[in-house]
């Protein structure tokens, strides 16, 4: 059963959605003390499918659900997306990987400019990422909705995949010599942003065929990636407009 906060906390709908839903599950909390065959079946379900496991007392249960049965699954605010399909969304693709990204407010408001931008999919990598939890919803403002989000296990693979497919991949980092808007945007693309605090990693860093900065006037020495993002997304736009007319 799931309740309207997006958990799960009974031992028979959890497994259910283990077996038919894995994708929307973000974490499970399990009673430390609590043993039984169907909470080893759903730990071995959880392990197989790389689902975050947390074994906490059963009072931090209690404060999620007063009604579980010794688990409390948090569950994605929408369904996500087979990664395969972002490309098939559109004959000039127009894609957005979020490299570790922790805070839901950015991807929320990151989500929020993407839809408005007409962005064709988000990528999240499945692990050291934030889910589509019902914060990120709320601060997408309906857009998580209508935006297309999709998880894969290897971020590094995932834009190796995206370039056998042509797309131009431009990350985004301060102190560059190149300035976002110095790119054809036109081009099939995706854009890279890193996480809030240590940017993008060496290696997918290594895999991006651009990276391009925002130049900073004043004592600031970095923006917000949310903030970024939006800066970036609408040169996509401008770009895509002005060729159309």
């Amino acid at each position: 059963m799931e309740d309207n906060s997006g958990k799960i906390y009974r031992l028979n709908p959890l497994l259910e959605g283990l077996k038919s839903s894995s994708e929307r599950i973000n974490k499970i909390y399990i009673q430390r003390d609590k043993k039984s065959r169907k909470i080893s079946q759903i730990i071995h379900s959880a392990k197989t499918k790389n689902i975050p496991l947390f074994f906490v007392p059963k009072q931090k249960l209690d404060r999620l659900s007063s009604e579980h049965q010794g688990v409390v699954a948090l569950v994605a605010a929408k369904a996500y997306v087979p990664f395969s399909s972002l490309l098939a969304a559109s004959p000039n693709p127009f894609l957005v990987l979020l490299d570790g990204l922790e805070d839901p407010q950015n991807l929320g408001a990151i989500l929020r400019s993407a839809e408005g931008a007409g962005v064709d999919g988000v990528i999240l990598p499945e692990r050291g990422s934030v889910r589509l939890t019902e914060a990120v919803a709320a601060v997408s403002a309906g857009a998580v909705e209508h935006v297309r989000v999709a998880r894969v296990k290897n971020l590094a693979r995932a834009m190796d995949a995206l370039k056998k497919e042509d797309l131009w991949l431009v990350g985004a980092e301060g102190g560059r010599s190149e300035f976002w808007y110095e790119f054809d945007y036109r081009l099939p693309l995706a854009l890279v942003f890193g996480s809030e605090g240590k940017g993008l990693r060496p290696l997918i860093k290594k895999k991006c065929d651009k990276i391009l900065s925002i130049p900073l006037l004043g004592k600031i020495s970095s923006l917000n990636v949310a903030a970024a993002a939006a800066i970036f997304f609408y040169e996509v736009v401008r770009q895509r407009l002005k060729n159309k007319r």
